[in-house]
């Protein structure tokens, strides 16, 4: 039995401490995930509040017959779908602030540089919104989250066959808008 099977037993016998656990133990790693699939943190950190939420009411439908994070995510993706079916994605300076993170910056580099680099970042966040929810889901957790297919498949469930297809047409659609930005 792992970490992760223990606290959720001890979760389901009444110490809900025990899930706290698992909450501290996953929120980085779901919230850095689902920033690119919500679009801006503001509505990430509403995503997984209601994914922790969701996943505590019905941790007893919990079966163990994949990963909890992987469950986890699943709830999560599901839950941002449909907040982004309900809103109409913004596009605005915050927005874009919000979505590019604040990098440290490197005192090598020259300010055009950084610029630059920072426009490109921009750049490829912005095809990556502009793909279809499907598509953007596979490159998410492919790309920045450096899921496997098999996980990816279960987090999302579908067949492997399935996020292949998807991952190879978000990545020509990818490369595609971003022709002029990777020539330079």
């Amino acid at each position: 039995m792992n970490d992760d099977d223990q606290l959720i037993d001890q979760t389901l016998a009444g110490h809900s401490a025990a899930f706290g656990q698992l909450v501290l133990k996953y929120q980085d790693r779901l919230y850095n995930t689902i920033v690119h699939v919500a679009g801006n943190a503001e509505d990430a950190r509403d995503v997984v509040q209601d994914a922790f939420v969701q996943a505590f009411v019905k941790l007893d439908t919990f079966k163990g017959s994949s990963a909890f994070y992987t469950w986890l995510y699943r709830i999560a993706f599901n839950v941002a779908a449909s907040q982004r079916r309900r809103r109409r994605p913004t596009s605005s300076v915050e927005h874009f602030r919000e979505t590019s993170g604040n990098e440290p910056m490197d005192h090598e580099d020259n300010p055009s540089e950084n610029l630059e680099r920072d426009e490109r970042c921009r750049q490829v966040r912005q095809a990556i919104d502009r793909l279809g929810e499907e598509h953007r889901a596979v490159v998410v957790l492919r790309e920045i989250d450096g899921c496997c297919y098999e996980t990816i498949a279960e987090i999302l469930d579908l067949p492997i066959g399935t996020v292949r297809s998807r991952l190879h047409r978000a990545r020509l659609q990818l490369r595609e808008e971003l022709k002029e930005v990777l020539i330079h």
